[in-house]
């Protein structure tokens, strides 16, 4: 595959927008914004470098060809053809997922799957694997049959050096799109009042210092036959050096073990210096000593985090107080499934953004100017 194919980074259903400002920030300028993600074209390296530093993409998935097909004697006929050794190796297990729209013809999922694993391992000797980490994805819409290899393998929230999860807790791709939506750019001092396992504070230290997302951890597209392990070295050895002129950041939680958890995060991140993680109430809070106004950034509990909502009520009003109060000049973002715990803070919030799937639930953006 030497001329340049489509590349998919998915996103959470309502944050496409913000994942094309990321894209484009981060080079890829040709970005489209498509239902569930954006796509642009490239090489196999692009296919490297997006997922290395893209923050808020949860997969890479690489169009690896397409063709018609009419009925499932002729998939079976174009699929035994296809080249699969240019991108796949035989030594290496994988598993097809396919979905196949009513609008095709071919619209019986199982069978379409059935159809391209025989003509994967009778023609070209795969090893077909339900639990592999390899994935191949064939979409068949109005008669077109698309193959996707999945190049990232796990999800791209797991950065591989995050060791402690707290309950409940916020994806880092989605805190990392929220804070770009907030107008996050590196340069500001976050806090995070409810930081549970320090993700808003983590994602924010990380885009100041300007450490790449997936330095950390391996991925999918390492064990295909287009991958270069010299010349993916060479790339990651090019990343800029880590900035040590950082805004402060601060993580607080009235939980000792969140904090716990929060500590030994920023350790592994390499970033221990760089974060204050205090075991304070929201009602002790304050800001970083000597810190220009920037942004508060909290994930407060809600669906099934939500305990007794009574007793929410009052933690959002305490908060508001504490931001109006003490936070003058700082913009608050807050992530929330309910309008009403929002409403209780008395914060005057701008329109809410789109609505986004998280932890089975629909959240918003509830965002404020700066705080008077």
């Amino acid at each position: 595959m030497t001329a340049p194919f489509e590349i998919f980074l998915s996103s959470a259903p309502g944050l496409e927008d913000v994942l094309r400002e990321e894209a484009v920030a981060n080079g890829f300028a040709h970005a489209v914004v498509v239902p569930g993600g954006v796509t642009f074209k490239g090489h196999w390296t692009t296919v490297w470098r997006a997922n290395l530093v893209m923050r808020g993409a949860g997969r890479v998935l690489a169009r690896i060809g397409s063709f018609p097909a009419y009925h499932l004697a002729e998939l079976d006929k174009k699929a035994r053809a296809f080249p699969w050794g240019e991108t796949l190796r035989a030594d290496v297990p994988l598993r097809v997922e396919v979905t196949a729209s009513q609008r095709s013809k071919i619209y019986h999922a199982g069978a379409a799957q059935q159809r391209i694993e025989t003509a994967l391992v009778e023609e070209f000797g795969a090893v077909i694997d339900k639990t592999a980490d390899l994935v191949l994805r064939a979409r068949i819409e109005k008669d077109i049959v698309t193959f996707s290899i999945d190049t990232s393998g796990e999800s791209l929230h797991k950065r591989g050096h995050k060791p402690a999860v707290g309950k409940a807790p916020m994806r880092e791709t989605l805190a990392a799109l929220f804070l770009r939506q907030c107008g996050y750019d590196g340069s500001q001092a976050v806090v995070d009042p409810m930081c549970g396992s320090g993700t808003f504070v983590l994602e924010a230290a990380e885009m100041a210092a300007g450490l790449m997302p997936g330095r950390s951890r391996r991925f999918a597209f390492e064990d295909l036959a287009s991958f270069n392990a010299d010349r993916w070295a060479d790339m990651k050895a090019a990343c800029p050096a880590p900035r040590s002129d950082l805004p402060q950041f601060q993580g607080s939680d009235r939980d000792p073990g969140a904090i716990r958890m929060s500590r030994g995060n920023a350790e592994a991140a390499g970033l221990g210096a760089a974060i204050d993680f205090q075991n304070v109430s929201v009602a002790d809070l304050t800001p970083p000593e000597g810190a220009e106004p920037g942004i508060v950034m909290v994930n407060p509990p809600y669906g099934e985090r939500i305990g007794n909502r009574k007793l929410l009520f009052s933690v959002h009003a305490t908060l508001g107080t504490v931001l109006k109060t003490r936070f003058s000049g700082w913009r608050v973002g807050i992530v929330t499934s309910d309008p009403q715990l929002a409403q209780a803070t008395g914060l005057s919030f701008l329109a809410p953004g789109a609505p986004v799937a998280h932890g089975g639930l629909r959240v918003k953006l509830y965002q404020t100017a700066a705080l008077r």
